[in-house]
């Protein structure tokens, strides 16, 4: 009797629990769904990745021209970061949206917090994080991105590369101060503040590394990147890679890849050698350059297969119908698909049988499978871009 009694009492309790967050119950499991962003209507296509279908659309979501997505624990429950500064949480489940904010002027993505309760979004216009109740959207915490400019004047900047980091912190660059700011919002009504100073000119993207340890920012006005290793005793910035880049000849860039598609395969990363046809293979234990491998045009994203056997890789103009896939034990270029005029983007199921990649202007999202290359499927979505599934949801910096 006292053990039924304490089941019921856990029971309740995980219904309770449930029921805090808005939206109902879903009626299945949430491991398999994922988004579509389709920007030219404003719209999400919510997809089932084991059946390889599209379950229906969120509307009302604004412009999306420049659209990401992360997720709640419970992978029910995603935030989308509009380009128009809004931000919008929907239910996956029911296709529903649940709560929009208009929270700034010109957005280009957001994080959630290790502990799932804080939201927070990067903003240009104006320049800064704010930080919301990942439940209700009520807002916690503004985080102005103000510096000092040449002039002595007071000024705001743009900021990118927006990570979530152990402990209830946001890691994020700003572009033109030339800066990496870490806010630590374990008590949201007052951040704490660390800034690391002269990083670099330019910081216009970053990525955290899947362990959370190593936060690197690619430098537009110069070669090189900076990065933080936040298991040090005492995290700062440094150069690392002071050749990537252009190189010696310059070509011109059609598209700067973006740093959250760098490829983490083993004890190497994999980047896009910007303005080059070649990936860089770099030791994560070092961060020295120990390969390059030539690619058909200058590469956008580079990703890894989950389980790090293979790296995919779309490219700019002209060659952006083209996704090539590389060996990473022989480093080598495998295969050379052709899945639709404009790929924009990658996503690979959570363990490795299949890739979805969007193609904007076949208006069409293509099933992948990663031993066979054959493809599986091939969904309508009218200008497709980013690819989001429900697996993000237990993955750090995404």
């Amino acid at each position: 009797m006292k053990r039924r009694t304490l089941l019921a009492a856990g029971g309740s309790a995980l219904l309770a629990g449930c029921a805090s967050w808005p939206g109902r119950a879903p009626s299945a499991g949430t491991g398999d769904l994922g988004v579509v962003v389709a920007r030219a209507t404003g719209q999400l296509a919510v997809v089932n990745t084991t059946e390889r279908r599209i379950l229906g659309q969120i509307d009302g979501l604004g412009d999306l021209s420049h659209a990401s997505v992360v997720y709640a624990r419970d992978g029910a429950h995603a935030f989308v970061f509009g380009r128009d500064g809004g931000m919008t949480q929907v239910h996956l489940p029911s296709r529903r949206v649940l709560a929009r904010v208009m929270q700034a002027g010109n957005s280009i993505g957001g994080a959630i917090s290790q502990d799932g309760s804080l939201v927070a979004a990067q903003n240009y216009t104006p320049g800064g994080v704010r930080v919301f109740d990942a439940r209700t959207l009520a807002p916690v915490a503004d985080i102005p991105a103000t510096y000092t400019a040449a002039d002595g004047s007071l000024k705001r900047s743009r900021v990118v590369g927006l990570a979530d980091l152990p402990g209830r912190r946001f890691v994020f660059s700003l572009f033109d101060a030339d800066q990496v700011w870490v806010a630590d919002l374990a008590d949201p009504a007052q951040p704490r503040i660390t800034k690391f100073e002269g990083i670099g000119r330019q910081p216009y993207d970053a990525l955290l590394t899947p362990d959370g340890r190593h936060y690197l920012a690619g430098l537009f006005g110069e070669d090189g990147l900076a990065m933080i290793d936040f298991w040090a005793p005492q995290p700062r910035a440094r150069r690392i890679l002071s050749g990537y880049g252009r190189g010696q000849q310059p070509l011109p860039v059609y598209k700067m890849p973006h740093l959250r598609g760098w490829a983490v395969a083993g004890r190497h990363a994999w980047l896009p050698a910007i303005g080059r046809h070649e990936l860089l293979v770099v030791d994560t234990t070092t961060w020295e350059e120990v390969a390059r491998v030539p690619v058909a045009g200058q590469p956008v994203f580079v990703m890894a297969r989950p389980d790090g056997r293979q790296v995919w890789v779309n490219f700019a103009v002209p060659d952006y119908h083209k996704v090539q896939v590389v060996d990473t034990v022989s480093r080598q270029v495998v295969r050379t698909l052709e899945p639709g005029k404009a790929v924009l983007h990658m996503e690979f199921t959570p363990r490795s049988e299949a890739v979805w990649i969007s193609s904007r202007d076949a208006n069409r999202v293509s099933v992948v499978d990663t031993a066979s290359f054959e493809t599986l499927a091939r969904l309508p979505v009218e200008q497709p871009s980013g690819i989001f599934f429900t697996s993000r949801a237990a993955r750090i910096g995404l």
